[in-house]
């Protein structure tokens, strides 16, 4: 049975940058409250002319470039995000034909910051049962067009972005190994964008009531959850492949917040030189998240072939998920 090995990474960021101090001039922030907090001192945002599609063309650019690859090569395009250009079309099947890929199926992937580890199941499953030889993977998000700039609790947390990856049918023991996903739709209510849906579609009312904003009932029942979950998440990953904690070179997390980071890193034994964190920079980019750390450190040098890399996510729905991959 052949694997799916990544074979080239790529990532975008728009270029205007909000800092914690343009924050203090919006909502009744500082500096030390959302660094102490959250880690974050600055975040990108989309303008009013980028959609989700257009961050997601240029991290596929980036990824196919470093693949060596042209987008005639790609059978499918997978995009995960939480914040579509639309309900349909796909922001995949956007991508697709931006990127003149006349042979690739198209599929948006919803599982909110989980969605690039549930991309790259879908991705391995494809590659493994021979459906496809080439996949991309794209997780690209603009939440700033979906955060309440008057709720300093959330507001404070997102930035826009988008991270990619290429995957390939290879031969070899490379590549995925195993991914693990899961799910507690009980908890939905703990994070959510409940308006614009069939639920609640779309009226002045809807509007007016806040539903059509980013909405988190508990940050700290969140904090809890999210860090006891993945660390469970992590370790079967591990288990199942034979491995143990020191076996990890690198584990890269959803980069929600700096405390849930450190948390799990230290849950897990793993030493700060081993966990990749971006956070600082960008924000919490949700489906964005992981591929953006990734493909930097991939291009900083960090990762390096025979690496093992431990995803671990964790996001609405409530959706959480672990990969574990030989680089």
């Amino acid at each position: 049975m052949p694997s799916a090995k990544i074979v080239g990474t790529g990532s975008y960021v728009p270029a205007r940058v909000l800092t914690n101090a343009d924050l203090e001039k919006l909502v009744d922030t500082s500096d030390e409250w959302i660094v102490t907090r959250t880690g974050i001192s600055q975040r990108h945002v989309a303008s009013d002319e980028e959609a989700t599609s257009d961050l997601a063309y240029h991290a596929a650019r980036g990824a196919l470039a470093a693949a060596g690859l042209d987008p005639a090569d790609l059978d499918m395009i997978l995009v995960a995000t939480a914040t579509p250009d639309m309900f349909f079309p796909s922001t995949a099947c956007i991508v697709q034909d931006r990127l003149g890929a006349r042979r690739a199926g198209a599929l948006d992937i919803s599982a909110a910051c989980s969605g690039f580890i549930y991309g790259a199941g879908v991705a391995n499953g494809l590659i493994r049962a021979g459906t496809a030889r080439t996949v991309l993977l794209v997780g690209a998000e603009t939440l700033t067009k979906v955060v309440n700039w008057q709720d300093r609790n959330t507001c404070v947390l997102f930035g826009d972005g988008a991270g990619a990856v290429v995957l390939r049918s290879v031969e070899e023991e490379r590549g995925i190994l195993s991914v693990h996903l899961y799910s507690d739709g009980s908890k939905g209510p703990l994070l959510m964008l409940p308006g614009g849906g069939s639920r609640h579609p779309m009226s002045q009312a809807v509007l007016d009531s806040g539903m059509t904003k980013i909405q988190m009932n508990s940050g700290n029942e969140v904090f809890k959850l999210a860090v006891r979950a993945m660390e469970d998440a992590a370790l079967t990953a591990l288990k199942q492949n034979g491995f143990d904690v020191g076996d990890v070179d690198f584990i890269i997390t959803h980069q929600a917040n700096m405390r849930i980071i450190s948390a799990l890193g230290q849950r897990l034994g793993l030493p700060d030189r081993k966990v990749v964190a971006n956070l600082q920079r960008v924000g919490n980019t949700s489906a964005a998240s992981i591929p953006l750390a990734l493909d930097e450190a991939v291009r900083d040098g960090r990762v390096q072939p025979g690496h093992l890399v431990l995803l671990c996510a964790f996001g609405g729905g409530l959706t959480w998920a672990s990969a574990l991959i030989r680089w």
